[in-house]
């Protein structure tokens, strides 16, 4: 098998530029603790028994701001798995994370109960569409066990369907981009409609309670980001034993070399099948974390333009490395939520800017910048 190039060298690598072992040296552990002290000590301390007048108080719009964020660096993780590692560009992993967030929406949606403007056991929704009984997709979603299910389920099913028919069809590069992109415009479209049961262009909205704690609680709140951050370091450590295992280097020699591997006797359809179903479920998993606290889904989420940003956020952290999509997931979207509302009109202009600016400069993104560092 032909050495790997410069930009994506062996996992196993303990020196020189892009040497992964680097992530997770001392000092990486260390960032690791100081990272957990802050998502499940400080910031709940902070948030929930720090005075709101105090300099040191976290508010709630913080806490929900940064569990957003780390609900996307988690979907930035699952691209870099099957982009950086496998070299399989998606342009439509939106679909996935936001089937995830439906499949928990469901259950919230459910679990309104009377509360609802109509007092009715239907949705809103439902309710305004004259809607007479739930469709037979929504049975059991009153149980949170049941639309957990369907948050892993429903994203890795269609994952793997459509990537089983499209991985033993050869279809790889930019053609497996466009059909990507169509695949969740497709969805977006049919989401849209209002007699698909999923709310039309509003969604699901509104959420009450989730296994019977008011969502708008504190304490809830602050339950959801701690869970959302342990999910996130759990997802590093799976992503880095995937990687750092013979299964990851069979992914990054696919990659690299997909004929080669054929010809060493591997089947690529079944790797690739392996790592992009996971990736799917690992979206999904984000955006049921992502729905409880931002309070809404709907189809806009699948667009094919939140598709393209999470390829963005890959890209601008440095794909290949784990570590940097998160960085470039953080980074992008504190920049975004400042220029959307210091200078609404620009952002897509500062967004086309920097991925243009990376691409040209920091080929291997931000955590390039501290890989190519001497040992």
């Amino acid at each position: 098998m032909k050495t790997m190039t410069p930009a994506f060298v062996p996992v196993r690598a303990t020196s020189g530029a892009g040497a992964l072992p680097r992530l997770w040296s001392g000092r990486a552990w260390t960032f690791f603790g100081a990272a957990a002290l802050v998502l499940f000590v400080v910031v709940p301390v902070c948030n929930l028994a720090v005075p709101a007048g105090s300099a040191f108080h976290v508010s709630d719009y913080t806490v929900t701001l940064v569990g957003k964020i780390m609900c996307y660096a988690i979907v930035a993780l699952a691209m870099d798995l099957i982009w950086g590692y496998t070299g399989i560009l998606s342009l439509g992993h939106g679909l996935f994370f936001a089937l995830g967030g439906y499949a928990m929406g469901m259950y919230l949606m459910r679990s309104i109960g009377h509360e609802g403007v109509y007092q009715s056991d239907l949705p809103d929704f439902m309710v305004f569409l004259d809607w007479k009984a739930y469709p037979w997709y929504w049975s059991f979603t009153e149980h949170f066990w049941y639309s957990a299910l369907l948050v892993v389920l429903v994203p890795g099913l269609l994952a793997f369907v459509f990537g089983f028919f499209a991985f033993r069809s050869r279809i790889k590069g930019v053609y497996f981009s466009i059909i990507t992109q169509a695949l969740t415009y497709a969805f977006m479209l049919l989401f849209f409609r209002n007699n698909t049961g999923f709310g039309g262009n509003n969604g699901f909205t509104d959420f009450k309670r989730i296994l019977g704690f008011p969502i708008a609680a504190p304490q809830t709140r602050i339950a959801l980001f701690a869970l959302t951050g342990a999910a996130l370091i759990g997802f590093l450590f799976l992503g880095r034993a995937i990687v750092a295992s013979k299964l990851g280097r069979v992914l990054t020699a696919i990659r690299d070399a997909e004929t080669r591997v054929m010809f060493s006797g591997y089947d690529p359809v079944y790797f690739k099948l392996f790592v992009w179903t996971l990736s799917a479920v690992i979206c999904g998993i984000a955006g049921a974390l992502y729905v409880p606290q931002v309070g809404i889904i709907n189809p806009s989420e699948m667009s094919p333009a939140n598709s393209i940003e999470i390829a963005i956020w890959t890209a601008v952290g440095g794909r290949g490395t784990l570590i940097g999509p998160v960085i470039g997931a953080v980074a992008v979207n504190l920049g975004k939520s400042w220029f959307t509302q210091a200078l609404p009109e620009y952002w897509l202009y500062v967004l086309g800017l920097l991925f243009i600016l990376v691409t040209l400069y920091l080929p291997r993104g931000i955590a390039g910048l501290w890989l190519s560092r001497p040992s």
